[in-house]
C-alpha cells in the first residue's frame, strides 16, 4: 500500500503572505493541527502548526492580525512521495518525530498523511503504532 492510497486530499493549505490570524481560523474551521504553506505554484514552502502560532507568535508578543505566516512557519519540512510505501512512511515519521507528513508529486503538494490516517486502516495500524511508540519514546527521553 502506498501513501496515495491513504493520504488526505485535497489539502487545505495557506499562502505564506496570509496572516497568522487567518491560519488560526482555518485550523479551527477544518479541525486540523497543521497547514501546509504553499507558493502560488503549489510548491511546499513550509508548515504552520497550532504550536507554531502559540510559541512563535503569541508567546513572543506578536499580533496575529499583523504577522505573516512566513514569519512563524516551520520552513524545513520532511516530505514523502505519493508512491512511498506506507510502512516506510511510518518509519520515517517515527525517526523524524513527526505526526503529519506532506505528500508531494512532481515537487507539488498533493496530499497529507497523519498517524491517524495510518492507524485507522487495518493494513497500516501496526506501522502507525510503531511510529507513535518511537515518537513517544523520544519525548520521554528529553526530560
Amino acid at each position: 500500500m502506498t501513501l496515495r492510497d491513504v493520504m488526505t486530499q485535497p489539502v487545505i493549505r495557506i499562502q505564506e503572505e496570509e496572516t497568522v490570524a487567518v491560519a488560526a481560523r482555518m485550523l479551527t474551521r477544518y479541525n486540523i493541527g497543521a497547514l501546509p504553506v504553499c507558493g502560488r505554484d503549489g510548491r511546499l514552502q513550509g508548515l504552520v502548526t497550532d504550536r507554531d502560532i502559540v510559541t512563535r507568535c503569541l508567546a513572543s508578543g506578536r499580533t496575529p492580525e499583523k504577522t505573516a505566516v512566513k514569519e512563524v512557519m516551520t520552513g524545513t519540512v520532511v516530505t514523502a512521495r505519493a508512491d512511498m510505501d506506507t510502512a516506510l512512511a511510518a518509519g520515517l515519521m517515527g525517526r523524524e518525530q513527526i505526526r503529519r507528513l506532506p505528500v508531494t508529486e512532481n515537487g507539488r503538494l498533493c496530499g497529507m498523511v497523519s498517524l491517524g490516517d495510518l492507524s485507522v486502516r487495518e493494513e497500516t495500524s501496526i506501522d502507525a503504532g510503531d511510529a507513535l511508540t518511537e515518537i513517544s519514546s523520544h519525548l520521554s527521553s528529553r526530560k
